[in-house]
């Protein structure tokens, strides 16, 4: 890339932002993003031009000068280690979980974080064309590792989605507004790369560098039984070292270098960086949590499709279970109800509470009725006293970590499929698979005429909705390889 095509597609960027277009909500512009990209391609670039402008309020922690970014980023993560460090030391010393009050309260975030968590990289998906530019190849191999390149058991995306399906938390479709955005921002500047290429550069910079909440939230999580993993690979992948946040500075150099106006690249770096403090963040869901309103609006949900389902002869406070069901709003009413009737006994194990073993148990009337995740938000409840404060902690529970050593698990991970090659990109055998898309693209590539063909192909495979599927986790391994070759 020449200096003067970065500065055309300045120009370029800052004519079209000038042009009147009505920005669309991020969860709509998310599901479209993902859905039929290219049919909301003037949309999200009015949402980006809306959100740098938003962006440009937030402050900025960058240094001034470029050069100084690599001490900056190294004494940050010296600052958060400390911090670490001084949070396992109080945990030590009998001081509780800074973050989580109970199970149901990690899962609530690990829902609350998925649109983001979804789309994990997406950012970076315009740069696979680039990928006969060397000074390309930081982000490139950036977005590559956070698909795992190509290995299931590596890819982010297939490591969030197995870590909500584990713990029934796969339906956060109808999370507010707010938990949309980081996801919309991502997935919009996926599909402007080379309009928005220096907010794309500094968005990178600022999504890559180690913070500590995810330090602690890995240990708290692992604390409460739930696989860190997803949390605890971020923490190695994006060191300042040689990990993604080194690379996010070498890819802002040479990136740099080659505009016509460095400072006006750099300008827009910083607009791209203050991007990330945008829309709902790990500390705002978690502190959003309330155990008692996240019950409520469980149950309020159930109770659209309840309403009429249930028997007249089981009546709670002389009114049955449908009435009390009719009206969304009289769900607290119905708990305290439920409890002073005696069907809940709050502050006892669930065992005891009849309403429990309506849904856990031989013969349970309403088996299958609550997800895995929202039976530990009941069960949470029902543990937790009524006079209880807001911040009570549920008592230690079997991490994850112990919980595998038990279970002696010896294949936390499946075994990796390798694929030989021979040349650029080896045939196989006819009759070695019975997938026939997997086959046919070997082909494809196999037979293109030639390198920048092939590299196309697969990164069409490769973006934010497809490359965790079969078919794009193959292109992956694929255009990894022929990126080196």
């Amino acid at each position: 890339m020449t200096s003067t095509l970065v500065a055309d597609n300045q120009e370029r960027a800052t004519a079209r932002d000038a042009r009147p277009a009505q920005v669309p909500a991020a969860k709509a512009l998310y599901f479209s993003l993902l859905d039929n990209p290219s049919g909301c391609r003037e949309a999200a670039r009015a949402y980006l031009a809306a959100q740098i402008a938003l962006a440009r309020a937030e402050p900025c922690e960058l240094p001034d000068a470029v050069w100084q970014l690599q001490g900056w980023i190294q004494g940050r993560a010296e600052t958060v280690g400390i911090a670490y460090r001084e949070y396992l030391a109080a945990r030590k010393n009998g001081a509780a979980r800074r973050y989580f009050t109970s199970k149901s309260h990690a899962l609530y975030f690990l829902k609350g974080v998925a649109p983001t968590k979804l789309v994990d990289g997406a950012w970076l998906y315009g740069t696979l064309s680039r990928w006969d530019n060397p000074d390309f190849h930081p982000l490139i191999k950036t977005y590559l590792e956070e698909l795992g390149d190509g290995v299931p058991d590596k890819n982010h995306v297939t490591l969030y989605r197995r870590l909500l399906a584990a713990h029934g938390c796969e339906h956060w479709e109808t999370l507010p507004e707010d938990h949309f955005v980081q996801g919309a921002i991502q997935l919009a500047l996926a599909h402007h790369a080379d309009d928005f290429l220096p907010e794309l550069v500094g968005y990178n910079l600022g999504y890559e560098q180690l913070p500590l909440h995810l330090l602690i939230t890995s240990y708290e999580l692992n604390e409460l039984g739930i696989d860190p993993y997803y949390f605890t690979l971020h923490v190695t992948v994006d060191n300042a070292g040689s990990g993604h946040a080194h690379k996010a500075v070498q890819a802002l150099r040479n990136l740099m270098a080659q505009s016509g106006d460095p400072a006006a690249f750099f300008r827009r770096v910083l607009d791209g960086y203050r991007l990330n403090d945008l829309g709902a963040c790990t500390t705002s869901v978690i502190g959003a949590f309330d155990l008692e309103a996240e019950l409520v609006e469980i149950l309020g949900a159930k109770a659209t499709v309840g309403k009429n389902m249930h028997s007249d002869y089981c009546r709670v406070a002389g009114r049955s279970v449908n009435d009390w069901l009719a009206d969304p709003q009289q769900i607290p009413a119905f708990l305290t109800a439920l409890e002073d009737a005696g069907w809940i006994q709050r502050g006892a194990e669930v065992e005891h509470s009849r309403f429990w073993r309506l849904i856990q148990g031989e013969r349970a009337e309403m088996f299958g009725v609550f997800s895995s995740y929202e039976q530990q938000v009941l069960r949470d409840w029902i543990v937790t006293p009524r006079d209880a404060s807001a911040g009570a902690r549920t008592g230690r529970v079997l991490s994850h970590r112990a919980r595998q050593r038990a279970l002696d698990s010896l294949t936390q991970h499946a075994q990796r499929s390798g694929y030989p090659e021979r040349g650029l990109i080896r045939r196989r055998t006819a009759g070695s698979s019975g997938d026939t898309e997997l086959h046919q693209l070997e082909e494809r590539v196999a037979n293109a005429a030639g390198k920048p063909e092939a590299m196309a192909m697969l990164a069409r495979l490769m973006s934010p909705s497809v490359h965790h599927t079969a078919i794009g986790l193959m292109a992956t391994r694929m255009y990894s390889r022929l990126l080196d070759a």
